[in-house]
């Protein structure tokens, strides 16, 4: 019903790297993720979209908005509230050779559908031999959105970043959410795409070549959104814009910080970032997630392995609070990492931090 087409050749998840020129307009991520997906649909008819909501009522974040009256029901399924039931279709599909995309409300709740997406996607390809390809996205909200309580606000980056069969990718901005969302779909392997809520409504500057529908981002590469000399921070996902806030202030007071978009979570982009830190001598980790077994962990244990000669400060890291995310608007905040956080912590790598009994 899809229009199958068993042994086509499978197009190139990711495009040729270019150094892209000026803006030509401006998109939300909300806009860009559907141009993706609008655009990938249209030119392989074996995308099919299924979650809840995503049909009749547009998608819960409008993420789908126009695609049900664009490719009908049998391409943009609508499913009851059963995380387990609709994952495990879609796991089955991607065994048959179509493409699906599966939309979590929020990815909490994908752990109604874990053992799909870790025991039936992750690991069929390496069981069966490389006999079998899971070419399947789980794409939905991650992490903090505001005032949501602890059930709506877990970040899942690290938990499924250290599961082999997986690719894990995180956007900040419009460019990333389309080149990403685009690269995912095309890859053969299972992708889980994060994107988040809060995000969706952010305005970016987008190039003509952004917007052609061949673009794609490449996946386990990172962006260096601002290069610097002082301190490398690495930053994914809501907190990449952090990190850049951070900066300007740090540039203020005479400290160059090159902020290090990850947009891979897994495969992670270790060359770009031990490359940084041999320049600039120093690192900050940043992420929203439980700071126990982090990307940010990771991270440093990657640069303690590959580049230690070149640090002349101790790492530091910034996540959130090592509890379940309060619901009040004030205990949030405190949960949650600030740029003010990463802006203390850049000092204390370089030094520049104010002793407390100086400041008393």
């Amino acid at each position: 019903m899809f229009g199958i087409a068993f042994g086509q050749r499978i197009r190139p998840a990711v495009s040729a790297w270019r150094g892209y020129s000026s803006a030509a307009k401006e998109i939300t991520v909300r806009e860009a993720l559907n141009s993706a997906l609008d655009e990938e649909m249209s030119a392989d008819p074996k995308v099919f979209l299924m979650g809840e909501e995503v049909g009749e009522y547009q998608g819960a974040y409008k993420i789908s908005k126009g695609l049900l009256d664009k490719y009908g029901p049998e391409r943009v399924l609508d499913t009851p509230i059963t995380e387990a039931g609709f994952t495990g279709i879609g796991v089955g599909a991607a065994y048959h050779g179509l493409k699906p995309v599966i939309e979590f409300m929020t990815f909490n709740f994908s752990m109604q559908a874990i053992d799909h997406i870790i025991n039936s996607a992750a690991k069929s390809n390496y069981m069966s031999s490389g006999q079998i390809s899971v070419p399947i996205v789980f794409r939905g909200p991650n992490g903090a959105a505001a005032g949501v309580g602890a059930q709506h606000s877990h970040c899942y980056a690290s938990w499924y970043a250290s599961c082999p069969g997986l690719k894990v990718l995180a956007p900040y901005s419009s460019e990333d959410a389309r080149g990403l969302l685009k690269a995912a779909i095309r890859d053969p392997d299972p992708v889980v795409f994060l994107e988040n809520e809060l995000l969706y409504g952010e305005t970016f500057p987008v190039s003509a070549e952004v917007l052609d529908s061949s673009f794609c981002v490449p996946i386990g590469k990172a962006k260096i959104e601002r290069e610097g000399k002082d301190v490398t921070i690495t930053a994914f996902s809501k907190m990449v814009g952090y990190a850049l806030k951070a900066a300007e202030i740090l540039a203020k007071e005479g400290i160059s910080a090159e902020v290090i978009n990850l947009r891979s979570i897994r495969p992670l982009d270790r060359d770009t970032i031990n490359a940084s830190v041999r320049k600039t001598n120093r690192l900050v980790t940043v992420e929203e997630g439980f700071p126990q077994h982090g990307v940010g962990a990771e991270i440093c244990t990657s640069v303690v392995e590959e580049s230690f000669g070149y640090l002349d400060a101790p790492v530091e890291r910034i996540a959130g609070a090592d509890v379940p995310m309060p619901y009040a608007a004030n205990l949030e905040r405190l949960a949650v990492p600030q740029v003010e956080d990463i802006v203390r912590a850049a000092k204390r790598a370089c030094y520049r931090s104010v002793p407390m009994a100086a400041a008393a």
